[in-house]
Parts: structure tokens; sequence; C-alpha cells
């Protein structure tokens, strides 16, 4: 079970990363050449770095995590 596991977050890693690369370059094209991106729904920009979260380790999947909060965490200044 834990190599089907293991090769299973390889293939969402795998997918994620080409996810990103061509809905992003397709993205940019767009934007690039002049084209509207309005008829683009918001999640499609987002699913790919699902992808790329569920292929990490949980270790991995904790660190993200904990960067997310670090980083969107706004303290009040004294």
């Amino acid at each position: 079970m834990a190599k089907l596991e293991y090769l299973l977050k390889k293939i969402m890693l795998i997918v994620g990363i080409f996810g990103v690369i061509i809905i992003y370059g397709g993205f940019l094209y767009l934007q690039f050449s002049g084209r509207s991106t309005a008829a683009l729904p918001w999640f499609l920009l987002i699913s790919p770095w699902i992808c790329v979260y569920f292929g990490l380790t949980h270790v991995q999947q904790v660190g993200v995590i904990q960067w997310f909060v670090q980083k969107f965490t706004f303290k009040k200044k004294a």
C-alpha cells in the first residue's frame, strides 16, 4: 500500500507541474496576444497547484501550510 501511495503522489506532482506550465503558459499567451481572458474561471489557475500540493510529502504539506499562515497573518504593531 505504501508503494501505491508513493506512486500516486509522484503522479499528482508530475500532473500538477505540467498543469502549471501548460495552463499558465496558455494564460500568458492570451494576455500578451491581446485576447480576452474573461472567459477563464479563476479556479482554472488554482487547480494545478492543488495537484502539486497533494503530490508533496506530509512534511512538505505542513511546511506549505505554515508558510501560508506566516505569510498571511497580520500582526498588529504596538
